[in-house]
């Protein structure tokens, strides 16, 4: 079998997909980002394996010979799933193979911030704390989580890991379903208003759909905490992005840690290009999925769905 790799560099060039060759003859470009290169790389490709790369009619439509898309990821918003049902091509994803990760950065980016790290480190290393008399320094006031109330949009393996976590810092968690349809019973589930109004901390899992586009507006940062803190690692248009830069410049909200943008990578137009105050806005570049352990368990992953797939199995199958 022909295998496409279109974006092998999106899972860092330092992780090998060496494992690959064991599967067919191999074929990897670094990135594909245009229309044409896609159509162009694809064409004898009997499986392909995509991230970002548009997989739909115009780009597929000479590639009469794929019978496989492999995401090499969890997401599939790039591929066009009618089409490919339409073309009996098989899709498949990598689960939960990051959900460890995208927890524990939930968490780095909200200690960072309500701890006001970026301050205190800054303070240190400009020689201030060397220069006062005293052994401490709390010039800006950060807060323990113990006692504090989490809420969540998206219960999902992230969401319920972030819970899990949380109420071991001794939050009371709280979450909100967008379609109404979440089984989980651990924790109260909430309507959006009292999701914002009661939130200290509120963190974002959630897919990106018609429901979840501009969840977070201007309206719903009016109905938070001024104390409050959002961290969005889900999908960047969860957020809208002026509404809340406008809202941090008001101080509506004590803080932001975002690790998705409304368009990646951030462009200068976006008005949080602005905000240089890390107290108020941690931005990190849409790593929170990538650990080490992370992005080797994705190619595996991706591997194990064409083995799989080769030997007649079901597996990770989002349409068939």
């Amino acid at each position: 079998m022909n295998i496409v790799v279109l974006e092998r560099n999106s899972v860092g060039p330092d992780i090998p997909v060496d494992c690959f060759h064991e599967l067919g003859c191999v074929i990897c470009y670094p990135n594909t980002v245009t229309m044409e290169e896609v159509r162009e790389r694809v064409k004898d490709a009997d499986i392909i394996v995509a991230n970002k790369s548009p997989m739909c009619e115009e780009s597929l439509q000479d590639a009469p010979k794929v019978k496989m898309i492999c995401e090499l990821a969890t997401g599939y918003d790039n591929c066009d799933l009618a089409y490919c049902k339409s073309r009996g091509i098989r899709v498949t994803n990598v689960t939960d193979y990051c959900s460890a990760m995208v927890a524990q950065h939930t968490f780095t980016l909200a200690l960072a911030l309500s701890q006001s790290l970026p301050y205190y480190d800054t303070y240190v290393k400009s020689g201030a704390y060397s220069a006062q008399d005293r052994f401490s320094n709390f010039d800006l006031p950060f807060y323990e989580l113990e006692g504090k109330t989490w809420g969540i949009v998206g219960m999902g393996n992230i969401g319920r890991r972030v819970a899990r976590i949380a109420t071991a810092f001794g939050c009371n968690v709280i979450f909100h379903s967008v379609t109404g349809k979440s089984t989980v019973t651990e924790y109260p589930r909430v309507d959006k208003d009292t999701l914002l109004r009661d939130s200290d901390f509120l963190s974002l899992h959630c897919p990106l759909s018609d429901l979840t586009r501009d969840f977070i507006d201007k309206e719903a940062l009016e109905k938070m905490k001024s104390t409050a803190y959002l961290v969005n690692v889900a999908r960047g248009p969860v957020v809208n992005n002026t509404d809340l830069y406008e809202a941090l410049i008001a101080g509506e909200i004590a803080g932001a840690g975002l690790d998705v943008l409304e368009k990646e990578p951030l462009e200068l137009t976006n008005p949080l290009s602005k905000i240089k105050d890390s107290n108020k806005l941690i931005i990190t570049p849409h790593l929170a999925w990538g650990s080490v352990e992370a992005r080797m368990r994705c190619v595996r992953g991706v591997y194990d769905n064409i083995k799989a797939f080769q030997n007649g199995e079901e597996r990770n199958i989002v349409i068939k």
